[in-house]
């Protein structure tokens, strides 16, 4: 674990835990193809109270003081970093695979130039316009470690996952939607301010959680920051290692800025941390992200 990772390392990782040709040379769901119709019907037989929680943020920024800053969910939506592109969407949404390249190439070994300036020919959010739904499982972070949120920088690794997923009894399960919470909103709502949140550092996915979710063979994974991954990057020499390596490489599907504290609290109350979860993009063509309503039912 204490070995230094450089952007020779991180394509190596890649490469290694490379989905490309997987689901065959035309694929553009990715991992999303862990998701099978198996799986959603036991996901729909998770439910047990009927309720509803959605994992939106409000596209309202009075919640906050006038002086809070940038409200991430009303940002312009070309606002925010990319790796290897344009941003995408504030607010709780998904990034396209399309949305991260390096060495010319996207998802499934198409060329970074089938990314014009005008949207995206390959890999785009409307491949995926007949939703996100299976089981979602939360790994409630600052509650297992007795906390109201994690610092900035803060790493998540292996061991933290395994450990929290253990203490809310669930086994993450191949096809699984991963839902992170860092309390980085919880944050935002306590200090009275957005200042900070998009663009800045944050607690998150370290790049060698990778490994981790290859070998789960998780199918989606979405946070509380706008970037999922630790900020600062855990590399000096390549940004966002781990978008490099899961969304480009791997195929896995990032969600950010998602209200998770609704869904924290139905979820200690009843003691079950796994529920069927939905969230549809847009079927928005040549898009490179979607605004989402993200919905747990449990």
């Amino acid at each position: 674990m204490s070995d230094p990772v450089d952007a020779q390392t991180v394509q190596d990782w890649g490469r290694l835990y490379s989905n490309w040709g997987r689901w065959g040379d035309e694929d553009e769901l990715g991992t999303l193809n862990f998701i099978t119709p198996e799986r959603v019907l036991a996901a729909a037989a998770l439910p047990r109270s009927g309720r509803v929680v959605s994992c939106a943020l409000p596209f309202d920024p009075t919640g906050l003081p006038a002086q809070a800053g940038a409200h991430p969910a009303v940002r312009d939506p070309g606002a925010g970093p990319a790796p290897g592109g344009a941003a995408g969407p504030r607010g709780a949404h998904w990034d396209a695979l399309a949305r991260v390249a390096y060495d010319g190439r996207v998802y499934n070994d198409r060329r970074e130039g089938d990314l014009p300036a005008h949207g995206a020919r390959a890999a785009s959010i409307d491949r995926l316009c007949d939703g996100v739904v299976g089981r979602g499982v939360l790994i409630d972070l600052p509650r297992f470690v007795h906390r109201p949120w994690l610092d900035d920088g803060t790493r998540i690794l292996p061991p933290d996952l395994d450990a929290c997923a253990e203490s809310s009894g669930v086994t993450i399960e191949p096809g699984d939607i991963l839902l992170v919470r860092t309390g980085r909103i919880t944050r935002c709502y306590a200090e009275g301010s957005w200042n900070g949140y998009d663009g800045g550092p944050a607690p998150g996915l370290s790049v060698r959680c990778a490994r981790w979710l290859h070998e789960r063979q998780v199918a989606a994974v979405a946070s509380d920051t706008w970037c999922v991954e630790v900020v600062p990057a855990e590399t000096r020499d390549c940004t966002m290692p781990l978008h490099r390596i899961a969304v480009r490489d791997m195929g896995l599907l990032f969600g950010e800025s998602f209200h998770l504290d609704r869904l924290a609290e139905a979820c200690a109350a009843d003691g079950n941390y796994a529920f069927l979860f939905a969230a549809a993009p847009l079927p928005a063509a040549a898009g490179r992200g979607s605004p989402i309503n993200p919905i747990a039912i449990k």
